[in-house]
């Protein structure tokens, strides 16, 4: 009998854990509920996760365009200032110290009504009725018939201004301090110089009238005499500035007073005798159909005319001031220093 219950007790046992061993619908809830509860909680949180890399990619794209903003307002009120042209305005300059001048010759366009602009006839006098400014390139006729009125308007147009007496001088002679441009013995056919006279050769000796022979357009269309900019290769300072002996008189800023003419006259160059009066313009450099009447080469200085004089002979080159090395470090210190107290230096940027 003993036998019978200790096989009952085993049979009970074994039924016990084969019941527990089966997921029973007490026990499988639970699992199952924690299982969804699980996804879910991730489910929230893949969601959280995606909008908030959502929201910091927002505030990223806020913040760059707010720099952005910032940088460009910073550049608009310094970045001018804080990175400045070149030291000469056009390729077309050669800089000498504080100033840059024009390697030709200057040449005129004018503004059509299209407002396009286009070539003036280098044989006629500027137009009264229509905007023109300056150009300077090699193989052009440049510009005669202009006064020094007209000079300083076609160059002010064109952003430049009429040289100085000094800095047209300063660079023809070059550093060197040259009699000519091209050195200090004056050679024969190195610059267009010395030509005939065409007002002798047309008009005969005397009887020359201002208008009908001094402003002739037949006079610089002419084969042989007026040539094109840069014509004459060895006419050229060390610097490459062409023409600055002969082919055209060249108008410059300064004005004659008596101070001016006691200081050509303590040069010690042989000069005619001019007539002159206080507030009367100069040209230099001579034209086709001079020597050295008013002095050699780079000393050629005409002051016997008005302003507003002109004729065949009169042309003219453009200047202006140069931006220096040193000044574009004093200017950014400045700038830098405004701008950090605008609270703008911060994003300007690397």
């Amino acid at each position: 009998m003993v036998g019978r219950w200790q096989a009952a007790a085993l049979g009970v046992t074994l039924l016990t854990a084969v019941w527990w061993a089966q997921p029973h619908a007490s026990q499988a809830a639970p699992a199952t509920a924690s299982r969804h509860r699980a996804g879910a909680s991730l489910r929230r949180s893949s969601r959280k996760t995606a909008h908030g890399s959502q929201s910091e990619l927002l505030r990223q794209l806020q913040r760059a365009r707010a720099s952005m903003i910032n940088r460009n307002r910073w550049v608009a009120q310094f970045g001018a200032e804080l990175w400045p042209p070149p030291p000469c305005p056009d390729e077309g300059m050669v800089q000498r110290g504080r100033f840059c001048v024009d390697r030709y010759e200057a040449h005129l366009v004018v503004e059509g009504p299209d407002h396009r602009w286009q070539q003036h006839p280098h044989y006629l006098r500027p137009p009264s009725h229509q905007r023109y400014m300056a150009r300077s390139a090699a193989g052009v006729y440049p510009q005669g018939y202009i006064s020094r009125v007209e000079a300083q308007r076609a160059c002010h147009n064109a952003g430049k201004r009429l040289c100085t007496w000094l800095e047209w001088r300063r660079a023809c002679q070059g550093p060197h301090w040259r009699r000519y441009p091209y050195g200090n013995r004056g050679k024969r056919g190195r610059c267009n110089t010395g030509k005939e006279h065409l007002l002798h050769k047309f008009f005969g000796k005397k009887g020359w009238k201002y208008d009908e022979h001094f402003n002739s357009p037949r006079l610089n269309q002419e084969p042989g005499f007026l040539a094109k900019s840069g014509a004459y290769e060895q006419c050229q300072t060390e610097a490459g500035v062409f023409d600055m002996a002969g082919n055209l008189h060249e108008w410059v800023s300064t004005m004659v007073t008596e101070s001016f003419v006691e200081r050509m006259e303590a040069e010690d160059i042989e000069r005619l005798e001019q007539p002159w009066v206080v507030g009367n313009g100069m040209f230099l450099g001579g034209f086709y159909s001079t020597t050295d009447q008013h002095g050699a080469g780079c000393f050629y200085t005409t002051i016997a005319h008005e302003p507003n004089y002109h004729d065949y002979s009169t042309g003219f080159r453009c200047c202006s001031t140069a931006v220096r090395a040193e000044d574009v470090k004093k200017r950014r210190a400045a700038v830098q220093k405004k701008a950090a107290a605008a609270g703008g230096a911060g994003d300007q940027g690397g």
